[in-house]
């Protein structure tokens, strides 16, 4: 009898142990293209061209700026990344390492169980950082919530057939050295299918993926919207002295292929007639003295425009004589963009009693 149960058992678990050799066999193609995604990173970053060095165009810590924004649970890490240049290029150059690491694995199936997580990780800092943009096709999160997935799906299959677990498995079978017997581990047929387990991990993915759907784009519920297709940017912390006018521009939204460019600045009164206005070639002009930037995505005087990457925030100031000349009211400093569209903020100039008072405090 207790022979009869032991190769009933030894038989459910080879058929067991087939099947997922055959599951982690057919996913090879999806496990060659999202290891060549992951890998492609370093690739591109550092053999065809370096993206990691800071003075450069192209560097990689402006892209990663640009997701600050309208990042999901992780904005105050990208801010402090952002705010520290030094550690975001140490961050910038750990985090290509590992892509180019875990693609490479993945692609060779080697502890492909564990380069699984590793890929679902990598993609959920790609989800929630940058799952806003994408100008046309919601690229970023399609790109991180399939990311999301499909390394969830590698830490349940295994390489398959045709992974270097599979062949370590085989070369050493049970009485290999303890690198051999790790790889083994994680190989194909040696872990079951847990069933629970894979079912909360499909919830966890399905149900992250709708609500960064959601948060992002409206794309659940409500009425659909891409925040990388125009321009927005944010107007704040007005201050008046003298002769200068210092404002705070945050580039918010558009695509962060290119930035937005101001060809105007205005200062306007209750009855919305201009009192004092600047141009582009004035905005041109503009000392980098004038604009005290906050992050690494800076903005600066363009040829012909002031340039605003998104996710740029600085201070700017702006000289005129007819300021000294402003009446003590209520204005709005606009500024307009080469897109026709245009952004307020409100600014109070102070009596000469209430300016003293404030200044002596």
């Amino acid at each position: 009898m207790a022979t009869l149960a032991s190769t009933v058992s030894a038989g459910i678990e080879g058929r067991s142990e087939r099947a997922e050799l055959w599951a982690g066999t057919l996913l090879t193609p999806l496990r060659l293209i999202i290891g060549w995604t992951y890998f492609s990173a370093f690739w591109r970053r550092l053999i065809l061209d370096n993206k990691l060095l800071p003075d450069q165009p192209g560097y990689i810590g402006e892209k990663f700026n640009h997701f600050l924004p309208n990042a999901f649970l992780i904005q105050p890490a990208i801010e402090f990344f952002v705010t520290q240049p030094a550690l975001l290029w140490w961050k910038l150059v750990v985090f290509t390492i590992v892509e180019g690491l875990v693609g490479l694995a993945l692609m060779l199936g080697l502890f492909t169980r564990a380069m699984g997580i590793a890929t679902s990780l990598l993609a959920l800092g790609i989800l929630l950082g940058a799952g806003w943009l994408g100008t046309t096709c919601l690229d970023e999160w399609q790109i991180g919530s399939l990311g999301v997935g499909g390394g969830l799906v590698f830490a349940f299959a295994g390489g398959g057939r045709f992974s270097l677990d599979r062949r370590l498995a085989a070369r050493f079978g049970e009485g290999g050295p303890r690198f051999a017997a790790w790889a083994r581990g994680l190989a194909p047929g040696e872990a079951p299918f847990w069933g629970k387990l894979v079912v909360a991990a499909s919830v966890f993915a399905f149900g992250l993926t709708l609500l960064t759907n959601q948060v992002f784009h409206n794309g659940v519920w409500g009425e659909l919207h891409n925040k990388s297709i125009r321009p927005v940017v944010e107007l704040s912390n007005t201050r008046l002295r003298d002769d200068a006018l210092t404002v705070q521009l945050y580039r918010v939204e558009g695509a962060d292929v290119y930035g937005s460019f101001a060809i105007g600045v205005r200062v306007l009164d209750e009855s919305d007639a201009v009192a004092v206005e600047w141009f582009a070639a004035d905005l041109a002009q503009l000392s980098p003295d004038a604009i005290a930037n906050r992050y690494v995505a800076k903005i600066k005087p363009g040829v012909h425009s002031l340039v605003l990457p998104l996710g740029a925030k600085a201070d700017v100031t702006l000289h005129h004589p007819a300021l000294r000349g402003l009446h003590a009211g209520d204005y709005r400093v606009e500024l307009l963009d080469i897109s026709g569209l245009s952004w307020t903020t409100p600014l109070r100039v102070p009596s000469s009693e209430q300016a003293l008072g404030e200044r002596q405090s």
